[in-house]
């Protein structure tokens, strides 16, 4: 009877400690995503500004300035708890962000002027932070993964609601160089 009761004692305490490193490490991984969150924000009330500069100096890149503005948009559709959905969309946007500044290299004037240096100066300090903080949020995401895809989480992911996250990464495009043609 009591190697019973000892046996039922171990496993009551093997699933609240397995179940309680499945709530920290949800817990880290979001905490991470809210120091992203943060700086996306920032970004995103930066991005109206940078492009009503641009549209003095380069008026005919029109459809560039509008999918930076639509991207922006759709990043922030995103809703706040879809954490894979996000990634997504702010992989786009930081691609056509990309194209600002390559027009930035195609106008002189454009990148002569202060008011377009102080926004590059202040997104280039976010996309630091944003660097930064998507490091720390990927390594809370190879914790919790790796719990919920080794022994003895794997075990227990469907009974404790284990929730599996992406990766914060440059996808292919954003690897490439950006390609300006003005003909």
């Amino acid at each position: 009877m009591l190697l019973l009761i000892g046996v039922v004692v171990v496993i009551v305490l093997l699933l609240v400690v397995v179940f309680n490193r499945f709530v920290k490490n949800k817990n880290m991984v979001k905490d991470a995503w809210s120091n992203i969150d943060v700086a996306l924000k920032r970004r995103y009330d930066l991005i109206p500004n940078l492009v009503e500069t641009v549209k003095g100096y380069a008026a005919h890149e029109k459809t560039t300035l509008e999918s930076v503005i639509n991207a922006r948009n759709a990043a922030m559709a995103v809703p706040s708890d879809d954490i894979n959905g996000q990634i997504k969309a702010e992989n786009h946007l930081q691609q056509t962000l990309r194209s600002i500044f390559a027009l930035g290299e195609a106008y002189p004037d454009l990148k002569a002027n202060a008011g377009f240096l102080d926004l590059q100066q202040k997104l280039n300090e976010i996309e630091e932070n944003l660097e930064r903080s998507r490091r720390y949020y990927n390594g809370t995401v190879r914790e919790n993964n790796t719990y919920g895809e080794s022994m003895p989480g794997v075990l227990f992911t469907g009974m404790f609601g284990y929730q599996h996250f992406d990766y914060f990464e440059a996808e292919v495009a954003e690897r490439e160089n950006v390609k300006v043609s003005f003909n």
